[in-house]
C-alpha cells in the first residue's frame, strides 16, 4: 500500500541505515504520512519503520545506476531480512553484520509478527524494475508486479493495524492493488522518463496501440482507450476494499480507510481529466485528506 505513495523520480541508491532515528522523517515524504500519524505509537513507529524499508528499496530500483551494483544493494537487503528472520542480535545491526536493518525494525518484526515472506517479496518486485525496464507488460506480469510492490506491504500493514486476520489478506490485496494501479496511471510520464510503460500489452492492442516505447505510447491519441482497463480494475479494487473495511471493527481500519479516501478521488480525476496531453500531475487534495482525518482519525 505505501511502497510507491512517495514523491521524486530516480535517486541517489541509499547508504545503509545503522539507527532508527530517521524512520519517521522518511515517512514525511508519503501521501499516508497523515494516516500513519494517528496511530497509537506502537502501531505508529512500526510502520514508520515499514515504510522506510519501502523507501530505501524503491530507491535502489529506481537508481539510474548500472544494473548489477542496483542488484547487490537489493541481494545486501535480502541478506540483512534473513540475519533479522535468524536472531541476529540488535546489537549487530551497529557492527554492520546486517548494515540495513535498524533495531527498530527489528522490534516491529517481533512486535507484530511481520512475515519475513512479505519483506522478501517486496523486495522481488523491485528487482522486477532493476532486471530490465517494465514495458508494456502482459496482464499476468503486472498483477505479479503490483502484489510485490503494492499487495505485500498491505500484507505487513494489515498485522501492525490489527485488522482481523481473516479480512486482513483480502484487504492487502485489493487495496495495495487500487492504490498501485492508481499511481501507475498517475505516473504516466514521470516512468516514461526513467524507461518503463506499466500499460498492460494486452490493453494497448485492444487500444490499437502497436508501439511499446513510453513516449510513444504516451503522445498516441488512443491512450486514454489504453488506460480505461486499468481505471475499472483500480475502482473494482477500492470497491471491495471498502466493502471489507465495513466489516472490520472501526478502530483496525482508521489508517487503511484515510488511505483509500485520499486516494481514490486521484483516480476520479485521472478519469475526467483525460489524459491527453500536456497532462498536470494530479495529488492527494490536502482537503480530502484533512476530512478523512476528521471522519476516520477518531475512535
Amino acid at each position: 500500500m505505501i511502497a510507491n505513495a512517495q514523491a521524486g523520480a530516480a535517486k541517489a541508491c541509499p547508504e545503509p541505515q545503522n539507527t532508527g532515528a530517521d524512520a519517521a522523517a522518511h515517512s514525511r515524504g508519503s501521501s499516508f504520512y497523515a494516516a500513519m500519524r494517528i496511530l497509537p505509537p506502537a502501531q505508529r513507529e512500526a510502520m514508520f519503520e515499514i515504510y522506510s524499508f519501502c523507501r530505501a528499496v524503491d530507491d535502489i530500483a529506481d537508481d539510474g545506476g548500472p544494473a548489477p551494483a542496483r542488484k547487490a544493494a537489493l541481494a545486501q537487503w535480502r541478506s540483512d531480512i534473513d540475519a533479522l528472520y535468524a536472531g541476529t542480535p540488535p546489537q549487530a545491526f551497529a557492527a554492520s553484520l546486517a548494515p540495513n536493518v535498524t533495531p527498530g525494525l527489528a522490534a516491529a518484526i517481533g512486535s507484530f509478527d511481520l512475515r519475513r515472506e512479505d519483506f522478501l517479496a517486496v523486495i522481488d518486485g523491485m528487482e522486477m524494475d532493476v532486471d530490465a525496464d517494465i514495458r508494456a507488460p502482459d496482464f499476468a506480469t503486472l498483477d505479479l508486479y503490483c502484489d510485490r510492490v503494492a499487495s505485500a506491504v498491505g500484507r505487513l500493514s494489515v498485522r501492525v493495524f490489527g485488522v482481523p486476520a481473516q479480512e486482513g489478506g483480502p484487504l492487502a490485496h485489493h487495496l495495495g492493488r487500487a492504490l498501485q494501479l492508481t499511481n501507475i496511471l498517475r505516473d504516466l510520464d514521470e516512468d516514461a522518463g526513467i524507461g518503463r510503460l506499466y500499460l498492460p500489452r494486452e490493453a494497448l492492442t485492444a487500444a490499437g496501440i502497436d508501439e511499446t516505447t513510453p513516449q510513444t505510447v504516451l503522445a498516441h491519441p488512443a491512450l486514454a482507450d489504453a488506460c480505461a482497463p486499468l481505471i475499472l480494475r483500480a475502482e473494482n479494487h477500492f470497491r471491495e476494499a471498502l466493502a471489507i473495511m465495513a466489516r472490520c471493527p472501526r478502530k483496525s481500519v482508521r489508517a487503511p480507510m484515510i488511505m483509500a479516501m485520499a486516494y481514490r478521488p486521484i483516480l476520479a480525476r485521472l478519469r475526467e481529466s483525460g489524459f491527453t496531453p500536456p497532462r498536470a500531475r494530479v495529488r492527494a487534495s490536502k482537503f480530502r485528506i484533512v476530512l478523512a482525518l476528521l471522519r476516520y482519525g477518531l475512535v
